[in-house]
């Protein structure tokens, strides 16, 4: 039985993936996936490249995943996933990438500037 790893990103979270043939349980951190993931909508964030391609339940998942809030954390997951599912059958590349779930999210922060009070807002201007 062989296990497909891959990388997935978003924003600062970086997850390391680990596809085998199962059952279809994920687990995260060493926690389910429905405990690390208390709302439906981080949940079906993670599941989704499995509902494109209708393999749900077919693959044991088990995530190291770091940095970043959990959005970021659900999406980097998402895309470590998918990118294990290429790497197992090539073919299922066109309809993960239809889905949007093949390209890596580059938007990051915008770092804070001196002299301001964010990235882009100012301190409050005084004429007098």
């Amino acid at each position: 039985m062989e296990i497909i790893n891959a990388l997935g990103r978003r924003k600062t979270a970086v997850a390391r993936v680990y596809l085998k043939p199962g059952k279809g349980g994920i687990i995260v951190n060493k926690r389910d996936v429905k405990e690390y993931f208390p709302t439906l909508m981080l949940q079906s964030a993670v599941m989704r490249p499995f509902k494109v391609l209708s393999v749900d339940g077919q693959y044991d998942v088990v995530v190291n995943v770091d940095g970043g809030g959990i959005t970021g954390q659900a999406e980097a997951i998402s895309l470590g996933i998918s990118r294990a599912l290429v790497k197992l059958n090539a073919e299922s590349k066109p309809a993960l990438r239809a889905e949007g779930l093949m390209t890596r999210d580059a938007r990051m922060v915008e770092r804070k500037k001196f002299g301001q009070k964010k990235a882009r807002k100012k301190f409050q201007f005084s004429k007098r």
